[in-house]
């Protein structure tokens, strides 16, 4: 079992992709994806306000709603339970919005705003056990220390906190309370001393600097689970509705060659990426290098674990005259859902599931 002391003080790597400086929000370049784990230093940073300034000598969770024994946990409280360690693909619900036309509102993504880690803490099962659910119980809110005016895109009324819920068979699943990443206590753009990790779920769920933990009887309608992170959806005959968003969706991503990468004519190139979906296997990758015309199967590298991307390769023979190429990839789960082929419009900017195309230049000379 690790042990955790205090927090790296040291900032994100310098590779990481710039996209807002203020709050930090940083992209892994995907072109760099080399191992199923990603160091914690490349992980993506997607934040929405300020990160805030907690210790963990001051921390504390407080746990309580529709619970019979309202808690209140400190951080070395929650180090006392029994820990575990899950590993975690997350996505955040915008990767990809770069290949949108029109362009939409939010942060600039293009592929890297997606990484896997080792999470380390409690299951939040074993804390809702000890505070004991009523039986009104329905959701469960996560609220963090982060907080913040916005106008965009609706003004909030004054400062407002980030909070999301998820059902509670899912609370009650495997959502995990971590304090750990990769063998070391989160640092402060990852969430310490404590962010909530919701396994299948798009990254807006794991909340980060969790501070609260509320049992609620009723949907929780907040900004973040209703106005933003929201899509509208069709169903049941009825008009169209705004439904948050919640479980990955299946996807592929080409990692190399990169967008806009130049290759040498009539070579063998090692096509490389991953895939992951939600609550279901990834069981088939499909590659096509003639923008979509045709496809081949491509070859795992990784065996399937649940809630975990696999990386997978393809051998492209590479055109021996000079071209423009479209490399575009996709992703079947063991439910039998592929990607779509194009990007529904009432998603807005969210849930970019679509093959995303990848242009190269082939040269006639050695690039």
């Amino acid at each position: 079992m690790p042990k955790f002391g205090p927090p790296s003080s040291q900032g994100p790597a310098s590779g990481l992709i710039i996209r807002e400086q203020a709050p930090p929000n940083l992209e892994f370049p995907f072109r760099d994806l080399d191992s199923r784990i990603t160091p914690t230093g490349s992980f993506y940073v997607r934040s929405h306000f300020p990160t805030p300034a907690l210790t963990a000598a001051t921390y504390g969770l407080t746990v309580g709603g529709e619970v019979a024994r309202p808690l209140r946990l400190s951080l070395d409280d929650l180090r006392s339970l029994p820990a575990r360690t899950v590993t975690a693909t997350m996505e955040c619900a915008g990767n990809g919005r770069v290949f949108l036309s029109p362009r939409r509102r939010g942060v600039a993504w293009e592929l890297g705003a997606v990484g896997t880690a080792e999470w380390t803490g409690v299951p939040l099962s074993q804390v809702l056990e000890r505070a004991g659910l009523l039986e009104t119980a329905r959701e469960v809110v996560l609220e963090g220390a982060d907080r913040g005016h916005l106008t965009d895109p609706v003004e909030t009324p004054g400062e407002i906190t980030y909070a999301r819920s998820v059902p509670l068979d899912k609370a009650l699943g495997d959502v995990l309370l971590a304090y750990g990443m990769n063998g070391e206590p989160l640092t402060p753009d990852h969430g310490f001393p404590l962010r909530a990790v919701v396994p299948g779920w798009y990254g807006m769920a794991s909340v980060k600097w969790l501070t609260s933990v509320t049992v609620s009887a009723r949907a929780f309608r907040g900004f973040f689970q209703t106005v933003d992170y929201a899509y509208w959806e069709t169903r049941d005959g009825l008009p169209p509705q705004l439904t948050p968003i919640g479980p990955l969706q299946v996807k592929a991503a080409i990692a190399r060659p990169a967008p806009h990468e130049e290759v040498a004519c009539g070579v063998t190139y090692e096509v490389r990426g991953a895939a992951w979906a939600g609550e279901a296997d990834v069981t088939r990758v499909e590659v096509s290098v003639d923008g979509g015309t045709t496809w081949e199967d491509a070859e795992f590298l990784d065996p399937p674990v649940r809630h975990v991307w696999r990386r997978w390769h393809h051998l492209w023979r590479v055109p021996e005259r000079a071209a423009r190429v479209t490399l575009l990839a996709r992703a079947t789960d063991a439910e039998g859902r592929t990607q779509p082929e194009a990007h529904d419009p009432a998603r807005g900017g969210y849930l970019i599931t679509h093959p995303l195309p990848v242009c190269v230049n082939v040269l006639e000379r050695s690039p």
